[in-house]
């Protein structure tokens, strides 16, 4: 066993640019997060006014990509092994 590897919550996909489905029990709690978050909001925001559910939904977002970067792989273009 290699210690001093960092265990990634994302790792990085295998073609393209990006991040896979998650690895530890983490990534899948921020993912679940994610989607119940996004569920919520188009609950009980969306009937009332669409560019509120829009920019609560941009928010979640720009948060779950923020942590992809701070524990996955870094991203680059991958051509695959």
């Amino acid at each position: 066993m290699n210690f001093d590897q960092p265990k990634y919550w994302f790792p990085a996909k295998r073609y393209g640019w990006g991040w896979g489905v998650p690895a530890t029990w983490q990534g899948w709690c921020i993912l679940a997060l994610y989607v119940v978050a996004v569920t919520i909001v188009g609950v009980v925001v969306t009937p009332r006014s669409i560019l509120i559910s829009c920019g609560i939904v941009a928010l979640l977002s720009i948060f779950l990509v923020t942590i992809c970067y701070a524990k996955g792989e870094p991203p680059r273009w991958r051509w695959g092994k």
